[in-house]
């Protein structure tokens, strides 16, 4: 498990206006809805309490910003591809993502989370298509390792993920055990740091 850093929860957005002003990097996370964003956000922090985490899918509704020490902001985004959802919801979130993403001038990375059991869905590749053509950077991370027998089993989801992004690099991790967490945290100070 991470050790225990300093963070806090800032607020809940909807609209810009409502988004923090202070311009402080920040890291935004998103993914399918049960992929466990919020898991893996309170793994990263070694708090479980920091971000709402919950066994249906959707509970995450509006943008989440949480302050580590005052130098970076994590960003839960609400998932995408949960079909329960009333569509009207489902439009709405989908344009406040749009206005975050396209318009967040201090987001210096995107983590795209991918259940490892089931690689690309084509949500997954709808959201990597539109962050390539808003030239946003972002690193792929595959969750949910510890669901998986064996690290040959992991090379192998991890290869055939890797394989429609030849060039980039996958990163397995798992908010259970805290496996990839370190290397994680690497990948986000290096883009946080290069900027």
């Amino acid at each position: 498990m991470a050790a225990e850093m300093h963070a806090e929860f800032l607020v809940s957005a909807t609209r810009a206006e409502q988004f923090p002003r202070e311009p402080k990097p920040e890291v935004a996370f998103l993914g399918r809805s049960n992929v466990g964003k919020s898991s893996l956000l309170n793994q990263l922090v070694g708090n479980q309490k920091l971000a709402f985490t919950s066994s249906r899918p959707g509970c995450t509704q509006q943008i989440n910003f949480f302050d580590l020490g005052g130098n970076l902001r994590l960003v839960d985004l609400p998932g995408y591809g949960y079909a329960k959802a009333p569509q009207a919801v489902r439009r709405e979130w989908a344009g406040f993502i749009n206005e975050y993403l396209q318009s967040r001038e201090v987001l210096r990375l995107c983590i795209c989370l991918l259940d490892i059991r089931r690689g690309w869905m084509e949500t997954d590749r709808q959201l990597r298509e539109w962050l390539e053509f808003q030239q946003r950077p972002y690193l792929v991370v595959a969750t949910k390792m510890d669901k998986l027998r064996g690290i040959q089993q992991v090379r192998k989801q991890v290869e055939q993920i890797r394989s429609e992004i030849p060039g980039r690099d996958v990163l397995a991790v798992s908010a259970q055990t805290g496996q990839g967490v370190k290397e994680l945290w690497q990948a986000i100070w290096k883009i946080r740091t290069s900027q």
